[in-house]
């Protein structure tokens, strides 16, 4: 069943790289360039995410 997920959760990041792809050269029907909007946002909320992680790892490993 996990594999099962983290299959669906694959698909779904590479369909969502070639929406960005698809987006970027300009030639994208309005769902693709909607998807590609997501796609970057989840990205932007996940690389936030990790640089506040490791800011609060590194914070604590000072005391």
């Amino acid at each position: 069943m996990v594999v099962l997920i983290l299959a669906v959760v694959v698909l779904l990041v590479i369909g969502g790289c070639v929406c960005v792809y698809w987006a970027a050269r300009g030639d994208a029907p309005r769902w693709a360039r909607g998807v590609a909007k997501v796609t970057l946002l989840g990205s932007e909320i996940t690389r936030s995410a990790s640089r506040s992680a490791r800011s609060q790892q590194s914070g604590s490993d000072d005391d």
